[in-house]
């Protein structure tokens, strides 16, 4: 993965996910939940050269990536302990991309209460 688009499509499998722009026209954000109780599971800057991608770790998860690859590092503008800013410059492979972006959709999900989960059908 290393365009918008390419992100854009792999969120777009994720269910319940949706595009949004909280923060302004140049920071694309997914949400995952129902559009009142919505929360971020993944945000890029569309014009970064090279595209970088935030996502959301278990603490001791990202401490591993971090140690394990260079194009890792803490969440840019985010809680350095949750959050992973991955760059897309082809370094990492894109299953490890994959499974990154479908851990943080599948985090937050796990966050919501039983009656959130229930709202969306799960």
């Amino acid at each position: 993965m290393r365009s918008v688009s390419d992100l854009r499509a792999a969120c777009a499998a994720l269910p319940h996910s949706q595009e949004t722009f909280p923060f302004g026209m140049d920071t694309l954000v997914w949400k995952v939940g129902s559009p009142d109780a919505a929360k971020m599971y993944a945000l890029t800057g569309i014009d970064a050269d090279p595209l970088t991608l935030s996502l959301k770790v278990r603490p001791e998860d990202g401490d591993t990536l971090r140690a394990a690859h260079a194009a890792i590092v803490p969440g840019y503008h985010l809680n350095k302990r949750h959050w992973v800013t991955v760059t897309l410059d082809g370094s990492l492979p894109d299953d490890l991309v994959q499974e990154l972006l479908a851990g943080s959709h599948a985090l937050v999900l796990a966050s919501f209460t039983r009656a959130q989960r229930a709202e969306l059908g799960l």
